[in-house]
This record gives structure tokens, sequence and C-alpha cells, in this order.
């Protein structure tokens, strides 16, 4: 019975939740694709193939069982599919919105690789966790016992997130510290609400403090409180900051008046989504309205910044990658997401410098800012074309002499990617061992640091990295930890 409600991919076509139009969205930060009714679901849901080795699952980081929860909910059991899609995933709601699916689960589809579409695994992922949402099915932890021993975990993240959600509903005593006002990290201030709104990532906070989850927020470790002093007060200890130093431009005159910073130029519009004052927004320094705007950058982040010029209502936006589209490292849904909104992409293009505004020797008064920088008028763009490959596989850009041109621009955001703080050396820890990277030292298996009873996830063990591999090692952490602490258990009782 269960086998002729699946295999339906020859009959029934690939469809996605239709898209609200690209002249509506580009007006508002509300997500873009509208929810999948439930007839709607289960349809697409029935096209799985049921393989025997599930490629999905397989390149799925989390390895999240997709043809089971694919399989209900194609047969109507909607309530089963969530339970099962959470025994592996401690956000689905998330994933289904923001993963790569194209180079993730759906990219590696079986009926994809023989031409009958994808089955939209990231979006039935999120009408199944959105409905369950909506009954009532998504519980705070309630932890059949409470456990003494307390796990201190810096950053609020996804992998700090996850980590300490699968250790409260072991009953250990868990808290989360911040440097922000809010938890959530990249979700809550990286990421703009078109992909996710704020309110899923909220909710998702409430329901770990529902379940016991202790969060200290503003509190700068280095700053607001020592790394000894969370150390000293916990049975371990968990870093999952994250890694927020921004690659920076090898050109002569990188910094001008108009030329920011990804993460700050999208933590200002997300805190303006979210109600805040943000002075910088409002004095324009970090407002696309009005300008000619040029993104630097091909990966996910640079997608979150001309989108959100688009709907702050920029004359124009131009993103400026090094490469072609093919080699491009963003979501190439993504990428022709941001076409439909209006955003000009000039591939094999780089910078090489900027120019501001002078009249004859003197710049003009006005265009000078109060450190004498000159406000930013145009980007020297060079011309690129592809050489050999590079170490990565990937084939080198390579300059194109005397075909560089000027692009004029009042706002140059720089979405070049992120690098790892001096952590050691800002918190004053000695033992900390870090990769030549900057990265932290973590065993790869149980994210045991250098330190006993301290581990690391996420991003500032990865690098920069997916969501998804930061869920995974926050889950994978915690198991980590239990053990740890139950092994220090029996040591103390022997």
């Amino acid at each position: 019975m269960a086998t002729q409600k699946m295999l339906k991919f020859v009959t029934i076509g690939r469809e996605m939740p239709e898209k609200r139009d690209a002249a509506t969205r580009s007006e508002d930060f509300h997500e873009i694709y509208r929810e999948f009714a439930d007839a709607k679901a289960k349809e697409q849901a029935s096209r799985c193939s049921q393989c025997g080795v599930p490629y999905c699952q397989s390149h799925c980081p989390l390895h999240n069982n997709i043809p089971d929860w694919l399989r209900l909910t194609a047969e109507g059991r909607t309530q089963e599919a969530y339970f099962r899609s959470q025994e592996t995933n401690t956000f689905p709601e998330i994933c289904g919105r923001i993963c790569p699916q194209d180079r993730l689960c759906e990219g590696n589809c079986v009926i994809e690789q023989s031409g009958h579409g994808t089955v939209t695994i990231g979006a039935i992922e999120k009408y199944i966790t959105d409905t369950a949402w909506e009954m009532g099915w998504v519980q705070p932890a309630a932890p059949v016992v409470e456990r003494p021993e307390s796990i201190g975990i810096i950053g609020a993240g996804p992998g700090g997130l996850a980590a300490a959600d699968r250790l409260r509903r072991m009953g250990y005593q868990v808290t989360v510290y911040d440097r922000h006002d809010r938890a959530g990290g990249l979700l809550i201030y990286g990421i703009p609400g078109f992909k996710l709104e704020k309110s899923v990532v909220e909710r998702r906070n409430q329901l770990l403090r529902d379940g016991g989850v202790e969060f200290v927020l503003n509190a700068n470790v280095g700053e607001d409180i020592s790394f000894d002093a969370i150390r000293g007060k916990h049975d371990a200890v968990l870093i999952a900051t994250g890694v927020y130093k921004t690659r920076d431009l090898d050109i002569d005159n990188a910094e001008a008046r108009g030329v920011v910073r990804a993460l700050d130029y999208l933590t200002a519009s997300n805190r303006v989504d979210l109600g805040d004052e943000i002075p910088d927004y409002e004095d324009g320094e970090l407002n696309a309205r009005g300008k000619r705007v040029v993104v630097i950058g091909g990966g996910d982040t640079a997608m979150d910044c001309v989108r959100t010029a688009i709907r702050q209502g920029a004359q124009s936006v131009k993103c400026l990658y090094r490469r072609d589209r093919a080699n491009m490292p963003g979501s190439q849904r993504e990428v022709q997401n941001a076409e439909e909104e209006g955003v000009e992409f000039v591939w094999l293009s780089a910078p090489g410098s900027f120019s501001g505004h002078v009249t004859g020797e003197a710049m003009v008064a006005q265009e000078v800012d109060v450190d004498g920088l000159p406000a930013i008028a145009s980007v020297r763009v060079q011309k690129m074309r592809l050489g050999a490959p590079d170490v990565s596989g990937r084939q080198s850009p390579e300059l194109i002499e005397g075909a560089d041109y000027d692009e004029p621009a009042d706002l140059v955001i720089k979405a070049l990617g992120f690098e790892p703080e001096e952590l050691p050396r800002l918190w004053g820890v000695e033992g900390l061992e870090v990769t030549r990277w900057g990265t932290i030292k973590a065993d790869y298996q149980t994210h045991q640091t250098s330190l006993p009873g301290v581990f690391a996830v996420g991003d500032i063990v990865r690098g920069a990295s997916l969501v998804v591999w930061a869920i995974r090692d926050g889950r994978e952490a915690a198991d980590s930890i239990a053990g740890f602490l139950a092994g220090s258990a029996r040591v103390a009782a022997e």
C-alpha cells in the first residue's frame, strides 16, 4: 500500500512552493516562498523513489532520514513525519529554509540524476515542521531526571544552540553566553528575513528557555566575563563562537567612506527589521536607499547583501565576482532569485582600487568624513580570465591587462568571507591550541580541545561553513560532553 503512494516521479512533475513575484517581494523582508498546501506537500513527497541507497540522506551533514519522512508525508502521517525529521535535526524549520539543498540533499537525489527533477526536500521539511509548530507538536525539553552537572556554552549560534537543546533534554544544567543582546548568532543578525524570518528564530529561542536553558546575553568573553570564570563555574565548556572577522581586500586604498563590511551592513538591516534604532542606518552609512551599490564576493553572504540592497531601495545593485557563474560558491537558487529581483552580476571581475570625489587637487569638503577619508565615487574594476586549476581544483582567475574600467558607486559592500578571531589572545587563555589558520584545534570526532573539559564546534573549528554543519557538530559535541561528564562522575565515585 505504501509503495503505491510513492514512486510517482514519472507521472508527477517537480514543483516548488509558489514564489511571490519579484516586484512584490522586493518591497519587504518577508520570506519569498509561500507554504505548500497539505495536498501539494503529499503530492510532491510521493515523487520520492524510495531508493535503496538514499544519496539525499548520505549527502546531508545530519544524515536526516529523508526517505522515511517523505513517505510518511505522502501517506498523510504528518505528525510522524515531523517526529522522524527532528530525531536527527534540532532545527528542521530553519534548515528547510536556509540549507543550500541544491548542493546537498536535492542535488544528489537519484531521480534528479535520471532527469526527472529532484524531490523538493527542503520545502517539504519546512512544511512538516511549520505544521508541527501550528499543531503544538513541538515541545520544550522535559528531562526525566535532572542532573547536577552544568555546561557553559559560549556562543548562541546554531552550533551552541543545538548542543544546548540536546544537553538540556538529557537533564544537564545549561547556560549559554553570547556577546549580542539576542540569541541566534548569524541566524538572527546575519541572515536576512526574506530567507529566514526572525520570528522563526525567536520562537525556537523561547522554546529553549521554556525547557530550562539559561541565556546570559550582552556577555562579551574577555571583557564582561572571563573565560576562566566561565570554566570555573561549569563542569564543561563548549566554545561555539563562530567566525566574525571579515576578510579584507588586498588593494592599496581598501578604506573609504561608503566601503563597508557585509556583516555590519546585514546586522544593521536585521536590527532595523527587528525594530531597533540604528544610527548608522538612519544617517545612511549602512543604508542602500537611492544608491548605486556594488557588492564584492560570490558566496551566500554576497547574495544576502545584494538582495537586501534591492529591498532598501537601491538605485542599482551590481555584484562583482572574480570567477564565472559555474564556479561561484553561493547557491545557484539564490543567484536566480537575485537576478529576478534586479541584481546585475558582473562575472570575471575584481576591484583594483576605489576612487573618491575630487575637484582638481582638493577633495570636495562635504564629500570627506571626519577621518579625512574621501567618499566613494567609483570602483576600478579589473577584468579576469580563468586559468589553470589551483590546489582546490578550481580554475584560478588571472588578470587581463588593459581591460580595467571605472564603475560608479555610492556604497561598496565587502562580502569576502570570514576568518576566526584570535580567541586565546582575546580571552587571555593559555594552552588553548589553534591551527595555523587561527581556528581552534579540536578532535574531529569528540570535539575535545587541548584543554580538559573544553570542547569546540562549528565555524570556529571548521572555518566559515554552513549552518547545518554547525548543528551536526553541536549535537555530536553534546554527546561527547555527556560521555566526559559520566566519566568524571565515575572517577569521583571511585
